[in-house]
C-alpha cells in the first residue's frame, strides 16, 4: 500500500487563534508530507503485506529503522488532525465522560494528567488517551512509536514536537497543551475510537 497526505477536515486558519494557518501549513504541508514522501520511497523495496495503515504500522515496527520511523509518524500525524476540531474543547458527553470520570475520578483530574504527560515527554514526541485492557491511560510516546505497537487502542493524541506549538506558542508547552483541550480536541473522535476498543 502507499502513503497518502490525509486532506484536513477543515481549513487551515479554522482553527484559530489556539493554532494558526501558518503552523498548519508547515505541520501539514511540509513535516508530514516529507514523511509520507520519504516513507513511499521505502515502502517500493520494504516487501511489507498490509491492507490498512494499522498493519502497517504494527509491521513496519518489526522492521524499525528509517522505515518505521516515517511510517508511524505519518500514522501519528493522521491521527493528530482527526484528533482536532474547530468546535472541539471542553469536556467530553456520553460513555466517554462516563469512563474518564471512572478511571481519572472526574475531568479535571485527567486533564491535569493529560498535561502532565505532555509536559513530561522529555523531547520529541506524542501524550495519548488510549483504552488499554479496558481502562483508559494516559500514554507518552517518543519519535514515531505509538500505543498500536503496545497492544493499546488510541483515542486522541496531542503533538508535542515543537514544530506542532513553536509558532504560536515558542517555548509554553503547557499552554499549548491547555490549549488543545479546551479549544481543539476532537471528542467524537475519540468517542467514536472508545466504542471501537
Amino acid at each position: 500500500m502507499k502513503l497518502e497526505l490525509p486532506e484536513l477536515a477543515f481549513a487551515k486558519d479554522a482553527l484559530q487563534p489556539h493554532m494558526s494557518a501558518t503552523t498548519l501549513d508547515f505541520h501539514h504541508g511540509k513535516h508530514h508530507n516529507a514523511y509520507v514522501t520519504k516513507g513511499n520511497e521505502l515502502l517500493d523495496s520494504a516487501n511489507l503485506n498490509a491492507e490498512t495503515l494499522e498493519e502497517l504500522v504494527k509491521a513496519s515496527a518489526k522492521v524499525g529503522g528509517a522505515l518505521f520511523n516515517n511510517i508511524g509518524q505519518h500514522y501519528n500525524h493522521s491521527f493528530f488532525w482527526n484528533s482536532l476540531s474547530p468546535q472541539g474543547g471542553g469536556a467530553p458527553t456520553g460513555p466517554l465522560a462516563s469512563k474518564i470520570d471512572a478511571d481519572f475520578g472526574n475531568f479535571d483530574n485527567f486533564k491535569k494528567e493529560f498535561v502532565a504527560g505532555g509536559v513530561g515527554q522529555f523531547g520529541s514526541g506524542w501524550v495519548w488517551l488510549v483504552a488499554d485492557a479496558g481502562k483508559l491511560k494516559i500514554v507518552k510516546t517518543a519519535n514515531a512509536e505509538c500505543p498500536l505497537t503496545m497492544g493499546m487502542v488510541p483515542l486522541l493524541v496531542c503533538d508535542v514536537w515543537e514544530h506542532a506549538y513553536y509558532l504560536d506558542y515558542q517555548n509554553r508547552r503547557p499552554d499549548f497543551l491547555s490549549a488543545f483541550l479546551d479549544h481543539l480536541v476532537n471528542w467524537d473522535f475519540a468517542a467514536a475510537n472508545l466504542a471501537k476498543a
